[in-house]
């Protein structure tokens, strides 16, 4: 977020209920699927929430691919401490499947364990299948 959007400062974290982490799609760049969520009522998805002012908004619309298909944002509810808010995602718009390479997945994990998700939750991240270098 810092390349992307550095005028967007953490807001808080939260969990998206009702949704799961999954991979879809491929990346070169990423040499594998891409990060996104899916509804499914028995699971939930950590997240980081931040303020985003239009002009770093239109900068994560391009770096995503949104004008060309690539994601499209939804509104979704987010558990947070403070109560439920209102938050954009940017969800895949491809077939989910696939795996993420392992320096992709470990930069999810690694994200996750700084903005304080609980252990298990980021164990599981880490223990993911993914695609390890040369596959």
């Amino acid at each position: 977020m810092a390349e992307w959007a550095p005028h967007s400062p953490v807001r808080g974290t939260g969990w998206l209920p009702g949704w799961r982490l999954t991979f879809g799609g491929a990346d070169v760049h990423w040499e594998g699927a891409l990060a996104t969520v899916v509804e499914d009522s028995d699971d939930q998805v950590f997240v980081v929430l931040y303020d985003v002012p239009e002009w770093d908004e239109a900068s994560l619309d391009q770096w995503t691919g949104t004008e060309l298909g690539m994601y499209h944002k939804v509104r979704l509810r987010v558990a947070t401490l403070d109560g439920d808010v209102l938050a954009w995602f940017y969800v895949l718009d491809a077939y989910e499947g696939g795996l993420p390479s392992a320096l992709y997945l470990g930069i999810i994990a690694d994200a996750a364990e700084r903005a304080g998700a609980p252990s298990d939750y980021v164990t599981a991240l880490r223990s993911r299948p993914c695609k390890s270098l040369g596959d």
